[in-house]
């Protein structure tokens, strides 16, 4: 934290490991909050992590003595404790019951951080079986089992805790079937994300931190923009006889977000 600067945490897997590459939700976060002094993005993401290892880490990654807490944390896990038990014993699986009990520790430590703490989970998205079962074949690995039903039922599960909890929640989903091409569109390997996929992601964060009754609001457009005042330093206007502020300019992206 740069200075004792508040900020976003995303916190989770794989999908949130990635999200900063090619085109990925984290880093399109980054760039809409970047001159946004209460939001440096800042990224926790573990490749394979079940709820179990997050639960290990909580206290490192989050601890309660920091003298800043984060503004937002989002969270996803839940697509690796889906993953069918393996005959060993070993491997990421957690039964549902247990992980819907992991992620109430999740939150409730997240909760105790600070009074203005936020937190948004993202629930199990879809995925496409047979693109995934072609990517992940590998001499390596024992078989991986991932099924759409089975995260279908820990998405549900996450929702459901939400509502019990009071918490925010992004149901990915549902979100992402809205697409009629998802099967194809939204994934890279079958279940990590394309950029398509992401920006489903990012529209469905800002559509939580806008309706959301937080106080202060976290959306980006309510927040003032980091050393905005006009300088003569700035661009020269055509005229030439003034300059342009050019701190507001969103020209850049791709998507004109809300």
């Amino acid at each position: 934290m740069l200075g004792g600067r508040p900020v976003f945490v995303l916190f989770g897997s794989s999908i949130v490991q990635f999200s900063f590459s090619n085109g990925g939700w984290g880093a399109t976060l980054a760039d809409i909050y970047a001159r946004k002094p209460l939001a440096d993005i800042l990224l926790r993401g573990y490749i394979g992590w079940n709820t179990r290892r997050a639960l290990q880490v909580m206290d490192k990654v989050f601890p309660k003595d920091s003298p800043v807490q984060p503004s937002l944390v989002i969270v996803y896990f839940g697509g690796n404790d889906s993953i069918a038990p393996h005959s060993s014993g070993l491997g990421p699986h957690v039964p549902i019951d247990e992980y819907i009990d992991n992620m109430r520790k999740i939150a409730e430590h997240l909760k105790s951080l600070s009074e203005k703490t936020r937190v948004i989970f993202l629930s199990c998205p879809p995925l496409n079986e047979e693109m995934l079962r072609n990517s992940t074949s590998s001499t390596i690995l024992s078989e991986i089992v991932r099924t759409n039903e089975t995260c279908r039922l820990y998405s549900e599960a996450c929702v459901c805790l939400c509502k019990e909890m009071d918490l925010k929640v992004v149901d990915l989903w549902n979100a992402m079937q809205k697409r009629e091409d998802w099967m194809t569109a939204c994934f890279t390997d079958g279940l990590h994300l394309s950029e398509e996929g992401s920006e489903i992601v990012v529209e469905e964060i800002l559509k939580v931190l806008k309706e959301a009754d937080w106080d202060p609001c976290l959306h980006w457009k309510s927040m003032p923009t980091e050393f905005a005042e006009d300088s003569p330093y700035d661009l020269v206007s055509s005229s030439g006889e003034s300059t342009v502020n050019p701190s507001e300019w969103t020209i850049h992206r791709k998507i004109p977000w809300d």
